[in-house]
C-alpha cells in the first residue's frame, strides 16, 4: 500500500480541504486520514508542504497523432501533460485521418495505453470527414472510445444538417462539444476586430464571429434537448447567452482556455505570433466577462486548449502564422495566478481542472473519493520556476509565456496509483 503523507488534500467534489494522509491501494483510493487496519505501507510519499489533488482534465488538448507528428506525437505530448499535472486528456477529432470511423479512436486510445502515461480520449467527428454535410457514425465511434462528438472549428453552413447531428446525438444522450465560430465573419481575420487590430493593420475578426454561432447552436439545442458543450469561450456575451440558457433548464456548459483569462488583444501589440490564437484574444472587457462568468458559474471548467506547433509555424508575418499556444504545463501555475489574484479560491480552481470536466463528460475521474482511480497530481504551491525551451518536455514550445516567472510547481503525478512523473 501507498501512503501520500502530510500533504494539504484538495477535493471539491468531496469538499475535502485538510492537511491528512491518503491511502492507495491497487491503484484506487483506499483511505483517507486513518490508515485501513490490516494493511501494511510499502511505499510512502511525503507531501509535507506540497498540496495532493486529483489529477487535472483537459477539455482541450491536440496531441496531433495521427498525422501531424512533425508537430508533436502522443507519446511527447501526454509527457509533457502528466508533467503538468494532467492526468486526463480530450483531443479533438480534427487528426488526419479525422477521427470519423472507430479505427481511428482506436488507434488514438491503444497508442496513448501503450505510452502509459496521460488517459487521451478522442471526440469523434460530428460529421463525416468534418465536411458539415453527412452525419459520422456516432454509435459506432462511442462504442470505440469517444467520449463527445464535435466538428471542431469546421463549419456545418446548414442548420438541418446541424439539426440532424444534434436529434441523432440526443436519442443516445451524446456530448456534442461546439468550437462557436461563424466562418463568413471570422473570414481571413487573424485578431480581434477592435482599436488595436485597426492600428496594426490586421484583418480582425469581430466577436459576432462567435455570438451568432453561440445563438444558433443554442436554439437547436434548445429545439433538440441535446446535451451540449461549447469550448473555448472569449467573448463576453457568449457567455451571457450559456449563463441564460443554462437558467431556462438548457443542458448546456462551457469552458474557457486559460490564456483568454490572462490576455487580451493588447499582447498582440508588437506583432509576436506566439499570441496568435483562435478564438483571438479579446479586449478587456471580454476578459472581465469571462472571469465573471467563472466565478458566477457561468463557465464551468477551464482548459489548456494545447495546440504545439513545429517552429516553422510560427516563423512568418502575423497573419500567415498558424494559430494556438502549447500550453498543457503552463495550465496549473497559469491557474494559480487567478488564486494569488484573489479571483478565485484554490478549491475554486481545482474543481474547473478536475470535478467539473469529469461532471461534464460524465466519467468517473475528477475525486479523491474512496474507490477513485488514484489519478492524482501533487504540486509545491511556492516553488517559482520559469518555462524555458530546454526543460518544456511537449514538442511545441510555441508559448508566450516561455520566460515567464511562474509559481506553483507540479512534484508527482500519478495514475491509476503509479507514478509517471517525478520532478
Amino acid at each position: 500500500m501507498l501512503v501520500i503523507q502530510n500533504g494539504r488534500v484538495v477535493d471539491p467534489k468531496n469538499q475535502l480541504d485538510q492537511i491528512c494522509d491518503l491511502y492507495i491501494k491497487n491503484g484506487k483510493i483506499a483511505a483517507i486520514g486513518q490508515a485501513p487496519e490490516g494493511q501494511s505501507i510499502s511505499q510512502s510519499i511525503d507531501a509535507s508542504g506540497k498540496v495532493v489533488i486529483p489529477g487535472l482534465i483537459d477539455l482541450c488538448a491536440h496531441v496531433r497523432e495521427p498525422g501531424y507528428t512533425q508537430k508533436a506525437t502522443i507519446a511527447s505530448e501526454t509527457a509533457a501533460a502528466v508533467a503538468g499535472g494532467i492526468t486526463t486528456l480530450v483531443t479533438p477529432p480534427t487528426t488526419k485521418p479525422v477521427v470519423d470511423n472507430p479505427a481511428v479512436a482506436e488507434l488514438i486510445i491503444d497508442r496513448a495505453e501503450a505510452t502509459g502515461l496521460a488517459h487521451v480520449l478522442p471526440m469523434g467527428a460530428l460529421t463525416q470527414g468534418l465536411q458539415g454535410e453527412q452525419l459520422s457514425p456516432m454509435h459506432a465511434l462511442s462504442s470505440s472510445g469517444c467520449v463527445a462528438f464535435s466538428n471542431a472549428r469546421h463549419a456545418i453552413p446548414s442548420a438541418l444538417v446541424l439539426l440532424r447531428c444534434l436529434e441523432y446525438a440526443a436519442t443516445h444522450d451524446f456530448l456534442v462539444i461546439f468550437q462557436p465560430q461563424d466562418h463568413e465573419l471570422a473570414a481571413k481575420g487573424c485578431m480581434h476586430d477592435d482599436t488595436t487590430c485597426t492600428r496594426l493593420g490586421l484583418a480582425g475578426i469581430p466577436e459576432t464571429a462567435e455570438t451568432v454561432e453561440v445563438a444558433r447552436c443554442l436554439l437547436l439545442v434548445e429545439q433538440t434537448g441535446v446535451r451540449a458543450h461549447f469550448g473555448q469561450l472569449s467573448a463576453e456575451r457568449s457567455v451571457r447567452m450559456v449563463t441564460d440558457a443554462r437558467k431556462l433548464g438548457l443542458r448546456v456548459t462551457a469552458d474557457v482556455s486559460i490564456h483568454h483569462l490572462l490576455l487580451t488583444d493588447v499582447n498582440v501589440n508588437g506583432f509576436n505570433s506566439l499570441f496568435h490564437v483562435i478564438p483571438p484574444l479579446r479586449s478587456q472587457l471580454d476578459r472581465a466577462g469571462l472571469l465573471h462568468g467563472l466565478v458566477t458559474d457561468g463557465i464551468q471548467a477551464i482548459c489548456s486548449d494545447h495546440q504545439p506547433h513545429d517552429p516553422a509555424a510560427k516563423q512568418a508575418p502575423f497573419a500567415a502564422t498558424e494559430p494556438g499556444i502549447s500550453g498543457l504545463e503552463t495550465l496549473l501555475p497559469l491557474g494559480l495566478m487567478l488564486v494569488k489574484q484573489q479571483l478565485l479560491s484554490l478549491p475554486e480552481l481545482i474543481e474547473k481542472l478536475t470535478s467539473a470536466p469529469a461532471s461534464i463528460l460524465q466519467i468517473n475521474k475528477g475525486s479523491l473519493g474512496i474507490g477513485s482511480d488514484a489519478d492524482i497530481c501533487i504540486f509545491d504551491p511556492e516553488t517559482q520556476w520559469q518555462l524555458t525551451d530546454e526543460n518544456c518536455i511537449s514538442a511545441g514550445k510555441n508559448s508566450p509565456f516561455m520566460g515567464v516567472p511562474l509559481q506553483g510547481k507540479v512534484i508527482h503525478t500519478l495514475i491509476n496509483g503509479k507514478t509517471v512523473f517525478q520532478a
